[in-house]
C-alpha cells in the first residue's frame, strides 16, 4: 500500500521535515511504501496513487492558529482524494497547535478527505511510534 506524508511549512522547516521523516520511518516499519513530499516544492504533485495520506504543518500566527494558505491551494490540485484515508499533524508550538490542527482537519474534510486520526505532535520520537501505530488498512 502506497502512503504519502506531505508537510507544510512556516517557520520550522527542519523541525517540521524531521518529524514527517520520523513519521514516515514509523509507517515503513509496518511494512508500507512511504514517499515524503514537500508541499512547498512540489506544488504539481498527484495524491491519486496513495492509499493513505498524512498531512502535517504548523501554525504560522501564534492567535488564530492560522496554517499556510498553500494548504487548501495544493489539495484542490492534487487530483482525485475525494475518500482517501488520512491523518492530519501540526508540530507543538507555544500558542495555537490545536487551533492549526482544527484548520487543517476543515481544510482536508473539505476536499472530502476521509480523516482516521489527528494529532499534535512534539519531538521525532513521538512521531515515529505514532508512525507505527497508525491503521493505515481498513
Amino acid at each position: 500500500m502506497r502512503t504519502a506524508v506531505i508537510f507544510f511549512t512556516g517557520k520550522n522547516r527542519n523541525k517540521l521535515l524531521n518529524i514527517s521523516r520520523s513519521l514516515a520511518r514509523g509507517i515503513e516499519k509496518q511494512g508500507y511504501q512511504v514517499d515524503i513530499i514537500d508541499g512547498d516544492r512540489d506544488v504539481n504533485t498527484k495524491l491519486t496513487i496513495y492509499q493513505y495520506i498524512a498531512i502535517g504543518t504548523e501554525a504560522v500566527s501564534a492567535i488564530g492558529g492560522k496554517i499556510p494558505g498553500k494548504v487548501s491551494k495544493f489539495l484542490a490540485s492534487a487530483g482525485m482524494i475525494s475518500g482517501k484515508r488520512s491523518f492530519a499533524f501540526t508540530i507543538k508550538t507555544a500558542l495555537g497547535s490545536q487551533k492549526a490542527l482544527s484548520r487543517l482537519m476543515k481544510s482536508m474534510e473539505g476536499e472530502g478527505m476521509y480523516l482516521k486520526y489527528s494529532e499534535i505532535l512534539t519531538s521525532d520520537a513521538e512521531a515515529e511510534e505514532v508512525g507505527r501505530r497508525l491503521h493505515i488498512e481498513k
